[in-house]
């Protein structure tokens, strides 16, 4: 979906319709909006918490919409605070969201990357795709969508780290011997950058292509201010989906730097020197 002009800079005043736990620190908040209902997997809204800060979020629902996130800091704790009839801003929907293509295709999501995956699947399985999901998380009380996943998917393959539901073991790790079988015409992938570049480096390997949707800072959410860029990209603007070609002109940074909120580079957690 394409906008353009103040429809989509200026924050749309909604009233919280639901607020609900998801798992472990990870909750929904709903809210009726046409615009984040009419968006396009993948794509984002920037979401104002009066008095405390604005911030990316993908949409996770589109009828109504929603969004979902773990709370790991002040604007992430503040909306977990609100309630049904509490006010936030909505800006968007932004960005370029994912593209389905092919027949038969594999959605990895790790964590809370599994959020714009959901609408992705509802999308491919409407239009009779095949697909399988893989969906991983450190312990089973953090897996999210699993049964939606379950309902929808045509395969689907859970993964934990401490191994208390589905595989033991990285999402990534299962990913890449799922690849390998070459059943596959696309990848779509979203979690924590590391996971996301192992699974582009086995797919290139293999000849399938990939759309990885990434995470960078983002401020203005319109492509002026510059904090998220990445390579010659803007993450809000030419992403936040990444398809193999963008992903390959990227590579001295995809899954090794990002920037800071001084626009500083910095290593991605887990990133080793040398």
């Amino acid at each position: 979906m394409h906008m353009n002009g103040l429809t989509i800079q200026k924050p749309r005043i909604r009233r919280v319709e639901e607020v609900k736990a998801e798992a472990s620190s990870v909750k929904t908040i709903f809210f009726e909006d046409k615009l984040a209902s009419a968006s396009t997997p993948g794509q984002f809204v920037m979401v104002w918490i009066p008095g405390v800060d604005e911030v990316p979020m993908s949409v996770s629902h589109r009828n109504p919409a929603g969004f979902t996130f773990k709370i790991v800091g002040e604007a992430t704790s503040a909306l977990s605070n609100l309630k049904k009839g509490d006010i936030i801003g909505v800006r968007g929907p932004l960005g370029r969201g994912f593209r389905l293509e092919g027949e038969s295709i594999l959605v990895v999501g790790g964590g809370i990357g599994v959020a714009p995956l959901r609408p992705l699947v509802e999308d491919a399985v409407g239009e009779g795709l095949m697909v399988h999901v893989v969906v991983g998380a450190k312990t089973g009380k953090e897996l999210i969508f699993t049964n939606v996943f379950k309902r929808l998917a045509d395969e689907l393959t859970l993964v934990t780290e401490d191994g208390s539901v589905g595989e033991k073991g990285m999402a990534g790790d299962v990913a890449e011997r799922i690849i390998r079988r070459g059943d596959y015409d696309q990848v779509y992938v979203c979690g924590p950058e590391g996971m996301m570049a192992k699974v582009f480096l086995v797919a290139e390997e293999v000849g399938v292509g990939v759309q990885a949707s990434l995470e960078r800072y983002v401020k203005c959410g319109f492509g002026i201010c510059g904090s998220c860029s990445l390579g010659s990209y803007l993450v809000c603007k030419d992403g936040p989906v990444f398809d193999s070609k963008m992903l390959r002109q990227v590579l001295d940074e995809f899954g090794l730097f990002r920037r800071d909120s001084s626009g500083a580079k910095e290593k991605l957690a887990g990133v080793k020197d040398g």
